[in-house]
């Protein structure tokens, strides 16, 4: 049986003016995945989360949620969605924190007035306060009672820990972790701090420069993606077939320290075949492991 996926976009492309967004990106997250996108900024990471809502239009390729094509389908994929936009915009800044909440509610039918009550003391929103006087901690906040409330099958979460302090934060990542043990949800978080979340990670996709160059579970990333010690011949020089695997790789004299993506005991043997002496292996924690797919190939 084939696994079925929340998410899934294929061969998505977009640009703006000369510059790629994204670049052919083929994201899968399956139902019930808390997958993590990562990436530093400029990466892709916004643009692919407003193609998921129909928020922005491909140039090429094409994205659906639970089977649900974005672009001809925008509403009911909507509907299904929470989400936490990276910059919140004040299009209902008149309106007060109360006010937007009861508005929001009217459009959803799953809406869970108690446990909107719930998320608002816990993130204590200020219901008189107007959106548009809201800070940047305290707009997000409101994201979060907004996103949450609806219990909504899929959560879009968009550098969610931006502008909140350390409190706020940690009393954040606990009430998602809490309402993913209460409702069924499929969670996408796009960020460049892997740390804020790498407790609830169970996928993870790397964002470099629009393309999609990792996407694993954490078990497959943890497993796959190992710092090598050698110690080498002089002139010694690495197998063709490993180049292509190397994340990160630098040289004192003869030790080589070699981050490289491939099972453990088939590089080894590879390396050892190639005249190289294995003297240490050591996988790395999660967040060591995807931000190696963001490091220059062959840097120090």
């Amino acid at each position: 049986m084939s696994e079925a996926f929340a998410v899934a976009t294929h061969g998505l492309s977009m640009r703006y003016g000369s510059e790629p967004a994204l670049d052919g990106v083929d994201l899968r997250v399956p139902e019930g995945a808390v997958y993590i996108l990562i990436g530093p900024n400029g990466a892709g990471k916004s643009t692919a989360m407003k193609v998921l809502l129909n928020l922005e239009r491909p140039h090429a390729g094409r994205a659906e949620v639970f089977g649900l094509d974005t672009a001809s389908r925008g509403p009911e994929v909507r509907a299904q969605v929470g989400y936490v936009a990276e910059q919140h915009e004040h299009d209902y800044g008149w309106m007060t924190c109360g006010r937007l909440i009861r508005h929001a509610a009217a459009y959803y039918p799953s809406w869970d007035h108690t446990y909107a009550a719930h998320l608002v003391d816990v993130f204590g929103v200020r219901l008189n306060r107007k959106v548009g006087t809201l800070s940047k901690g305290e707009a997000r906040r409101l994201q979060f009672v907004l996103a949450l409330a609806h219990r909504p099958p899929l959560l879009l979460l968009d550098e969610p820990a931006d502008g909140l302090d350390p409190v706020v934060r940690n009393r954040a990542f606990a009430q998602l972790a809490g309402h993913l043990a209460d409702t069924p949800t499929t969670v996408v978080i796009a960020t460049h701090h892997i740390h804020e979340v790498e407790s609830l990670a169970d996928h993870v996709g790397v964002l470099r420069e629009a393309r999609l160059v990792a996407q694993m579970t954490r078990d497959e990333l943890r497993r796959t993606v190992v710092r090598y010690r050698l110690e080498v011949p002089e002139g010694w020089q690495p197998p063709p077939e490993l180049r292509t695997a190397t994340l990160r790789r630098s040289r004192a004299g003869r030790e080589v320290q070699w981050t490289l993506v491939g099972e453990p005991d088939e590089v080894t043997a590879r390396l050892a075949g190639a005249g190289a002496t294995v003297r240490d292996v050591t996988p790395l924690a999660l967040e060591e492991a995807a931000l190696a797919f963001l490091a220059e190939e062959g840097a120090a």
